[in-house]
């Protein structure tokens, strides 16, 4: 088995061989609407693509017609460093002609483009130009389809732009998964072939093809990915790597004997990979650099595919280089089938273009009115920019510009999607955006009872921080490691002041990091107090760093390396994931599945009700809207909340030291602004008043 497919997943690829119109199911015959009688039948699995594949020599004159044609080729398992490794040391060499270079897959943590770094997305990815929020896929299970509707495949724009009669499209594959995820796309793949398993199949299927003259054809590898879990240094994997270019080898001297029989035969080859490993050689799904990264390897030069031969970048430089979503328009450009602005649906470019655009984002403006658009510009940048907004051009703007921001006009408050596309010279790039609206015909203030039972309050605008009240202290955990800094804060005029950056990498000798707020009557403890809400503005960095692995510790004031352990806390997990917590020392209560989108303020409060015995967490974002759920908690944990009584941790827990402790935890900065403590449970109106009117307490009569 290949990549832990079991027999469920072989019983649906057996169920699906009618609906997909294959010409080969396990290695059978032909199918689909230009069929292909493929001879012989699949051999053996050897775990390999290299000389087990077809011998027969290739004819002499070409079969099908002249003209613009492709191959992609996934290597599951194939990673950046160890195909740039074997390069440099002569162990490919039917590879050492192409032009490889470092690419991103993933999306961006923390946005609505992010997805799992495993199979099923990165190939969905692949075939689409898209990421999951438009193709859907986003597990690696026999029930994903690609949103057909949405994310139509290069394959279905290939043929829908090339409707001469004997255009042929094909996929050959190693996995059963790959083309279930277009089981809801009929018609659009001539040969649709599943080599069960075995690599040398598809080296002999696809040189078939190739000799048949196909346009378009797709092949995957796996037998790195299977060998991966030896190790990327082991002897098995290494020779994965060998066997699997040797395979590809013999399909770019099919390639190469095609041109030679016709120079208007034009060919583009791709080599990619669906996503990255670990150190250990894991597909683990998360979004750090090493499952991020891929390659894009191309027979072709590229104008617009930066890093050619050079190392992949370990830090977030990475999502300035080409992505996994530039290889569909990249193949269509070619083939002559790139849609027109106005159709554009691509995540990623085109790499021929003279123009490099990159790092396409949005965010919601500070007025919760506008979509704010930035860009990079490499290359020519000599064409004015055009933005698309769902198709239709809402700006002209002057070469060279790299940000605008977009007016929203809607009749009420509430979350609204819009696909934009930018246009600079040759280079076009789509981003699906969101924003969680506030209609200006009903203006928002912050509710005038917020002022009631406040006990702290820190506007952050100048440091020392001080409490407007008198009642807390706010400071460095340790005075040799002061990272804390003013930054722009996210309000509008007139209330635009600064803000409290947290920056974590600036520790004493003993790690020891982060800022703490210690209350002169802490509301965790005091019996007097019932109910109590800590409610404040945050901002991660640009791709929300610090939620990978372990996780980043917002507030806290216990020992955070274990929920579990007494006290409260609020943690930055994975995919921006904000988690909500309580603990005993032996016992926990959580409320997780929060969402931030990253390098955005968001305003995030925690209600405690410790008469009625619940936890209720709120996380009120620009894009995603308000979230909020309530979770129940025992008498044994309002005991225990006021943890190691320590103070409140920002950037820290309550020890000052969980990133000393939790090393794989990226430290970083987080941003703080309107930090405030009550002493009782605001209600969703108090709170939703904070977050639509974009108001500091500060400006409460």
């Amino acid at each position: 088995m290949i990549r832990g497919l079991n027999a469920r997943h072989a019983r649906a690829w057996g169920s699906a061989c009618t609906l997909l119109l294959l010409a080969a199911c396990g290695g059978g015959g032909g199918g689909g609407g230009a069929s292909f009688p493929l001879v012989g039948t699949p051999p053996a699995s050897s775990g390999s693509g290299g000389s087990a594949g077809s011998s027969n020599a290739p004819p002499p004159v070409n079969q099908g017609k002249s003209g613009p044609k492709a191959l992609v080729v996934e290597i599951d398992g194939l990673t950046h460093s160890a195909l740039r490794d074997a390069m440099a040391q002569n162990k490919v060499p039917a590879l050492q002609s192409l032009r490889v270079a470092p690419a991103w897959t993933g999306g961006a943590n923390g946005t609505p483009s992010e997805q799992r770094t495993t199979d099923g997305p990165g190939w969905a990815t692949l075939m689409t130009g898209t990421w999951a929020q438009r193709h859907g896929v986003r597990w690696d299970t026999a029930d994903q389809r690609i949103d057909v509707k949405l994310a139509p495949s290069v394959f279905a724009l290939a043929r829908q732009n090339n409707k001469a009669a004997g255009y042929r499209t094909a996929s050959v594959t190693s996995s059963p998964l790959y083309p279930l995820l277009l089981a809801n796309e009929a018609g659009t793949v001539d040969s649709a072939i599943d080599c069960a398993g075995a690599d040398a199949c598809v080296t002999d299927r696809t040189s078939q093809l190739i000799d048949a003259g196909y346009d378009l054809l797709v092949a995957q590898y796996g037998a790195p990915a299977a060998a991966a879990g030896n190790g990327l240094k082991s002897d098995a994997y290494q020779r994965s790597i060998a066997d699997t270019a040797a395979g590809i080898g013999q399909l770019l001297a099919r390639v190469a004997q095609r041109s030679a029989n016709d120079p208007k035969e034009d060919w583009l080859v791709i080599l990619t990979t669906g996503h990255g490993l670990d150190a250990f050689g894991s597909a683990t799904g998360v979004q750090d650099n090493g499952n991020k990264t891929v390659f894009i390897a191309s027979n072709k030069t590229l104008a617009a595919l930066p890093g050619v031969g050079a190392a992949a970048p370990a830090d977030a430089t990475l999502l300035a280089l080409a992505a996994a979503t530039d290889i569909a328009p990249t193949v269509l450009r070619h083939l002559g089938a790139l849609p027109a602005a106005t159709d554009y649906r691509f995540a990623g470019q085109a790499l021929q273009a003279s123009t490099s655009l990159r790092s396409l984002a949005a965010k919601t403006g500070a007025d919760k009115r506008s979509i704010e658009l930035s860009w990079t510009l490499a290359g020519n940048t000599s064409a004015a920019v055009q933005v698309l907004r769902d198709g239709k051009v809402v700006a002209t703007l002057p070469a060279g510009s790299t940000a605008y921001t977009d007016p929203i006009v809607a009749a009420s408050d509430g979350l609204y999607a819009f696909q934009y596309t930018v246009v600079s010279g040759e280079a076009s790039v789509a981003l699906a955006a969101q924003i969680s609206y506030v209609a200006p015909e009903a203006p928002v203030t912050l509710a005038p009872t917020l002022a009631n039972g406040l006990v702290n309050y820190y506007p952050l605008d100048a440091l020392p921080g001080v409490d407007t009240k008198n009642a807390s202290t706010l400071a460095p955990w340790a005075s040799d490691a002061n990272g804390g800094s003013l930054v722009d804060d996210g309000y509008s005029a007139p209330y635009k002041a600064k803000a409290l950056r947290v920056d974590s990498t600036v520790k004493n000798a003993s790690g020891m990091a982060g800022y703490r707020l210690v209350q002169n009557n802490d509301v965790t403890t005091n019996a007097a107090v019932t109910a109590f809400t800590i409610g404040f503005w945050v901002r991660t960095d640009a791709t929300c760093s610090q939620g990978v692995s372990n996780g980043g510790t917002v507030i806290g004031n216990k020992n955070y390396t274990t929920g579990g352990n007494a006290g409260l806390a609020i943690g930055l997990f994975g995919s921006c994931e904000i988690r909500f917590n309580v603990g005993t020392g032996s016992a926990r209560a959580d409320s997780n599945g929060y969402s931030l989108s990253a390098g955005q303020w968001a305003y995030v409060a925690v209600v405690i009700d410790k008469a009625a015995l619940t936890m209720r967490g709120y996380v009120m974002d620009p894009v995603r809207g308000v979230q909020t759920n309530s979770t129940a908690i025992t008498t044994a944990l309002v005991d225990k909340l006021g943890g190691l009584g320590n103070g409140l941790g920002l950037n820290e827990d309550g020890t000052g030291l969980y990133y000393q402790r939790e090393s794989s935890s990226p430290r970083g900065a987080m941003d703080f602004n309107d930090f405030a403590i009550w002493n009782r449970a605001l209600t969703s109106a108090e709170l939703n008043s904070i977050f639509k009117s974009g108001q500091p307490l500060s400006s409460l009569p």
